[in-house]
């Protein structure tokens, strides 16, 4: 025989999952995305810049040049991927 309360459905075997999830603590969250927002604000602005100024520089024409910021904008974006990962271990997201 089986003692406590039977969990008999699906949903039930979820809810009792996410009932000891603790709650999110949104000071953190809204302090990783203001983060997230500038971060990133600063990489995508610094490797379009950068493009930029390297096709001006070298003149390799419009083409190779905005090929060059966007290479230079995806490498940005990785970076704020990594340095968001990172953040997010160091922070407590729940509790």
């Amino acid at each position: 025989m089986v003692y406590g309360p039977a969990i008999r459905t699906r949903g039930d075997r979820i809810l009792a999952a996410t009932a000891s999830v603790k709650p999110i603590n949104w000071l953190n969250v809204s302090t990783l995305v203001s983060v997230a927002i500038l971060v990133g604000t600063e990489l995508i602005g610094a490797g379009a810049a950068a493009g930029w100024a390297i096709g001006g520089l070298f003149g390799l024409g419009g083409p190779l040049t905005h090929a060059l910021e966007g290479a230079l904008v995806l490498l940005a974006l990785t970076g704020l991927y990594y340095f968001l990962r990172a953040a997010a271990a160091h922070e407590t997201l729940r509790g």
